[in-house]
């Protein structure tokens, strides 16, 4: 290893500094701000057309944005020795289907400059982290899509990066492939790498990340874990779910007198305690609303995610 790679491996893994980015008229990004720590997943969500995307490609030196920093363990994005640190794997599979698993992961890894020894030691440690040891001669379009997914992964681990960008790894994929992709993200925090996970779903990131980054119109609009974000939004408060018999108008007005929302028969309000619920019940009986359902629960990242970027579908 040389000097400029271990002085690079002894700095913070990743920190983006006031990063801004527009295309036209479009801010893309506007002063986002993130860091990583080694043995860190950090979960990054928001909507389409967020800005996710494009602070992705810029870490990885695909965009070169208008301002601000990207350090990789204190290398410059783009720069050789921050190539070096970083993996990336893009939602899109970037493999050869006419040749197989081994034979795929030994092109991929003399791009990174691997040969000899060296190369055959990456491939079976990857073949062995993807669970594709025994599918190895196998030609990559025979696979499943979850094995397609896993061997994409690999392929971009063959220089075991210690800063690794996940992107939707599981879009397409089976329950037990996707558990098995969870097996992998999980086996590369134990051993230190520093992760982003780019996913829209709520429970891959309750599940596999440390800390949450929610991004929105280019900006950060909510970071810290799950627990933090949960009270900091909500605070105390838990949600009552309400299905009820009558007219959506009748419904949704009476949800808008108590400082809720409606949806069809389904009224939704927050409470700061159960005992609430009771005098709830009984105004949305003298409203002449018929009680077919009711839940309770304590908001969870979801909710965290509509209150901070609102509940309209964006394309």
């Amino acid at each position: 290893m040389s000097a400029e790679t271990q002085e690079v491996r002894a700095a913070m893994p990743l920190k983006v500094e006031r990063l801004v980015k527009r295309f036209g008229e479009t801010v893309a990004l506007d002063g986002v701000s993130l860091t990583v720590r080694a043995g860190e997943c950090v979960g990054l969500l928001g909507p389409n057309g967020a800005g996710k995307s494009t602070l992705i490609r810029s870490i990885v030196g695909r965009v070169r944005p208008l301002s601000g920093q990207i350090a990789v363990f204190g290398a410059a994005a783009g720069s050789t020795a921050a190539r070096m640190a970083l993996g990336w794997v893009p939602q899109e599979l970037a493999i050869y289907p006419r040749i197989g698993c081994r034979e795929n992961l030994a092109a991929f890894g003399r791009y990174y400059g691997l040969a000899g020894a060296e190369l055959a030691e990456a491939i079976a440690w990857c073949l062995k982290w993807a669970a594709l040891e025994d599918r190895q001669s196998e030609l990559a379009g025979h696979l499943s899509g979850g094995m397609k997914r896993r061997l994409n992964m690999a392929a971009g681990m063959l220089h075991r990066p210690k800063v690794v960008l996940f992107d939707e790894p599981t879009v397409g994929v089976d329950p037990q492939s996707r558990n098995r992709i969870f097996e992998m993200i999980e086996a590369l925090r134990a051993e230190g790498a520093a992760i982003v996970y780019t996913t829209h779903s709520m429970e891959e990131a309750e599940r596999l990340c440390n800390r949450i980054v929610i991004v929105d119109y280019g900006r950060v609009v909510a970071e810290g874990t799950k627990e933090e974000l949960v009270r900091e939004s909500f605070g105390a408060r838990s949600v009552v779910t309400a299905r009820f018999a009558g007219s959506a108008e009748a419904i949704g007005a009476w949800a808008e007198r108590q400082g809720g929302r409606a949806t069809g028969e389904l009224a939704e309000l927050e409470v700061e305690q159960a005992a609430a619920i009771a005098p709830l019940l009984d105004s949305a009986a003298r409203a002449g609303l018929e009680l077919k359902d009711l839940s309770l629960r304590r908001p969870n990242l979801e909710s965290v995610f509509l209150h901070r970027t609102g509940r309209e579908l964006r394309d």
